[in-house]
């Protein structure tokens, strides 16, 4: 079965093309990317523009183009924080299923967290034990505990590495002392948080997923996307703490020209960078482990899981 997902995100919308059956390994067959920030284009009463709106009509009708020349036979398109946060977050819904005939379904954050909960243990199998996994996206923050496929704990935070950049810093780079304040409210933010996650026991394995926290890793030294998914990629509170002092001083043009680091992300590398390690600090980790399979694929894996239900 050759499915599509559609992935409309803070930063960017990304079609996924996989071909997957029962019992396999989902395998990419495409990847294609948007840039259309549409955190960025939420107006000041909370909705999103008719620009951007315009916008997501437009990618939404070329990548469910794209899926049918694919292949794909069935497309399933979602949408996380940006969208979920604009106050006419249904209008925005209706006008992409009456002009493009496909329906995005706007994902919960507590969703995203379990979705993704289910890709990491997909991944790592059941001899990781008890799993603890975090997710930074361009809205919020997720965290999910657990030792089955659906976790114990699931809990969204609105963390994510698009919102603080706009919403604390206004310049580029950042003046010290918003990085400094930054650092400290984050502490805040995430104790009670942490508590929660501490009340669920002591985790045997503890894993990051998504764009982000990749970036992080690799620029801290784990080995590039080209050394393929299977390869163990770690990202250390030392060398997080290290890459914050060097990248809180450059500018996003320069951010850019990092390995490992998107032109659209750019901006907000420093942002994600603090939340990571605030989150790292709160739950008291020093060592994170990298999980290449994330949100889609909790999706793909939930989609499958249905149709041998429906067989079955």
């Amino acid at each position: 079965m050759r499915l599509g997902v559609l992935d409309v995100g803070s930063n960017t919308v990304h079609l996924l093309v996989v071909d997957a059956h029962r019992g396999a390994h989902p395998m990419p067959a495409s990847s294609e990317k948007t840039v259309l920030r549409l955190a960025e284009r939420i107006t000041a009463d909370g909705k999103l523009s008719v620009e951007g709106a315009d916008h997501l009509v437009h990618t939404v009708a070329e990548a469910k183009g794209a899926a049918a020349k694919l292949g794909c036979e069935d497309l399933m398109a979602f949408a996380t924080s940006a969208v979920r946060d604009a106050d006419n977050v249904a209008e925005v819904l209706d006008r992409v299923h009456e002009e493009t005939g496909v329906e995005l379904r706007v994902l919960t954050g507590t969703d995203e967290a379990r979705l993704t909960f289910l890709a990491a243990r997909r991944w790592y199998g059941w001899s990781a034990g008890k799993l603890l996994v975090l997710d930074i996206g361009g809205g919020s923050l997720e965290l999910a505990m657990g030792v089955d496929e659906a976790p114990d704990f699931a809990r969204s935070v609105p963390l994510g590495a698009g919102r603080l950049t706009r919403e604390r810093f206004t310049s580029d780079p950042p003046r010290r002392e918003e990085v400094t304040a930054t650092a400290e409210w984050l502490a805040g933010e995430l104790a009670p948080v942490a508590k929660k996650v501490a009340k669920q026991g002591e985790p045997d394995r503890v894993v990051a997923t998504s764009k982000t926290f990749r970036s992080l890793a690799r620029l801290t030294g784990a080995a590039p996307s080209s050394a393929g998914p299977r390869v163990r990629r770690v990202l250390t509170e030392p060398g997080l703490r290290q890459l914050i002092a060097f990248i809180s001083r450059m500018p996003a043009a320069d951010l850019a020209e990092l390995e490992g680091v998107s032109s659209s992300r750019a901006h907000q590398l420093l942002a994600g960078a603090l939340v990571a390690q605030a989150t790292m600090r709160a739950l008291g980790r020093a060592e994170l482990e990298i999980c290449p399979w994330a949100l889609r694929e909790g999706v793909i894996l939930r989609r499958l899981d249905q149709t041998n239900g429906e067989d079955s």
